[in-house]
């Protein structure tokens, strides 16, 4: 590593610091550190969410993908852009106000077990379950990007740079809670998008430099991308958007804006910075594979294509700010995904067993969640040969399966019940693991779509025949 990209990456973690410093203050009790007082502004709430939602994938598992691939991966980012509108526009508003309403829920299965009424214990404990399987694998997706990021630059080993990784993120999400968490992110998007206007537009001009039928082949290939998908892979891609409705780091964001007024703002921004910036990621793989010297240099991973592109094409003081920003877009999804985790675990299974629990002991059961959290993620991450893409894509297909179709039925529909929902994410869950496990022909669709349709449908049928459950005031319905 040069000196000049040292020095930006000491600026970076500076500034990582003072905000989980400043964010201290405010976080002293759990509804602070879990969910920010609901005070986040629009552009807070947008940028946060995009960020902890695109991740390392957006920097390392796409470009490689499109780079391996080709092209026609694309379509997984046009499938995010719809699910992400139809998530801002549908799901946003109703969510900030049930979650307020319904006794200030700050997590899913709190929201599901308050919307549904009567006992709810064994809807509360799925949910706190499955949040933690799946985050676990999602949560090391994002430490195995950041180990990448540090052997590659660094020339560490990849056991020391992922533990490195894990104990810089698991220091100030434990410290700062949800506003060091949103800030950071918020300041995070911001460093992302502009690695991903600069690096492309540098990739391309030297392209057209060093090799001008390559680039003028792009277009072609653009084309073709389009004509020649295969039907499953198609549907696959375009699923991926069904798993914003379930992704609680996400929603979570929706749960602490300011004010349900405050969404259509927010949506403006956020799918701004979205379509920009997953045409950066397709476009920094697709001009990747076409250089020479960056398709040389990333032969054995093709994760690795973005980080070598910006050390190739930038100068050591601005890669050093883009390896920056794609240790960013790590740091805001394993955040997000930690403080949820610990926040699901305090509020949805150590109250239950201790309910005299004070504000300062949950506190610090979260902080102590968040660290065993990361640990187990990080063991889970120790293999070198891992691709960030593949584990992003479970843990995305388990979580919008369990609890995007829940979410819509709990918000939407008066019949729902709690054994309706808790079969649905049962279902959901199962499916995602079981489907994923089955190789040729029709199981080469992606889990998420499956699940989520038989999900839905499990839900319908137990809560028709739940009679019982039929019976018990609904206390959203009472409101």
């Amino acid at each position: 590593m040069t000196l000049a990209t040292a020095a930006a990456f000491v600026a970076y973690f500076v500034a990582i610091a003072a905000i989980a410093a400043a964010s201290l203050r405010r976080s002293r009790g759990l509804d602070g550190y879990a969910i920010g007082g609901r005070s986040l502004k629009a552009p807070v709430a947008a940028l946060s969410a995009g960020a902890s939602d695109m991740s390392g994938w957006l920097l390392l598992g796409l470009p490689g993908a499109v780079f391996a691939l080709g092209l026609g991966e694309a379509w997984i980012v046009v499938g995010l852009v719809i699910g992400a509108w139809c998530n801002w526009r549908f799901v946003a508003a109703p969510l900030r106000r049930a979650s307020a309403a319904l006794n200030n829920a700050r997590t899913l299965p709190q929201l599901f077990a308050r919307r549904v009424g009567g006992r709810a214990g064994a809807l509360a404990g799925v949910a706190a379950a499955i949040t933690l399987g799946f985050f676990a694998l999602y949560t090391a997706a994002g430490f195995v990007a950041g180990a990448k990021l540090f052997a590659s630059v660094m020339g560490l080993d990849y056991t020391v740079a992922l533990w490195l990784g894990v104990g810089i993120i698991m220091l100030y999400t434990a410290v700062g809670g949800f506003l060091a968490v949103s800030w950071t992110d918020f300041f995070q998007a911001l460093l992302m998008l502009a690695a991903l206007v600069v690096v492309p537009a540098m990739l391309f001009v030297d392209l057209r430099a060093v090799a001008p039928p390559a680039a003028d082949a792009l277009g072609g290939g653009i084309v073709a991308a389009g004509t020649a998908f295969s039907v499953l892979g198609l549907l696959s891609a375009l699923a991926w958007g069904l798993g914003y409705f379930g992704q609680p780091h996400v929603l979570a964001r929706f749960m602490a804006i300011e004010s349900a007024a405050a969404v259509p703002r927010a949506r403006r921004i956020g799918m701004s910075w979205m379509v920009v910036s997953g045409i950066g990621a397709i476009a920094v793989g697709a001009l990747g594979a076409r250089h020479p010297a960056v398709a040389e240099a990333v032969r054995a991973d093709p994760e690795t294509v973005f980080i070598v592109a910006s050390q190739l094409m930038l100068h050591p003081l601005v890669a050093g700010i883009v390896v920056a920003a794609i240790l960013a877009a790590v740091m805001s999804t394993v955040d997000s995904q930690l403080l949820v985790a610990a926040t699901t675990l305090v509020d949805d299974v150590v109250r239950s067993m201790r309910p005299r629990l004070t504000e300062r002991r949950a506190l610090a059961w979260s902080r102590a969640t968040v660290v065993g959290v990361a640990a187990l993620a990080g063991a889970l991450a120790s293999d070198p040969s891992s691709k960030v893409l593949g584990l992003v894509a479970y843990a995305w297909a388990g979580l919008g399966a369990s609890f995007g179709p829940a979410l819509i039925f709990a918000l939407f529909w008066r019949g729902v019940t709690a054994k309706g929902l808790v079969a649905g994410m049962l279902t959901g869950a199962a499916t995602v693991v079981g489907w994923r496990g089955l190789e040729g022909g029709l199981f080469e669709l992606y889990e998420l779509l499956p699940a989520f349709a038989l999900a839905s449908l499990a839900i319908v049928v137990v809560s028709r025949l739940d009679d019982e459950g039929r019976a018990v005031p609904n206390r959203a319905r009472q409101r």
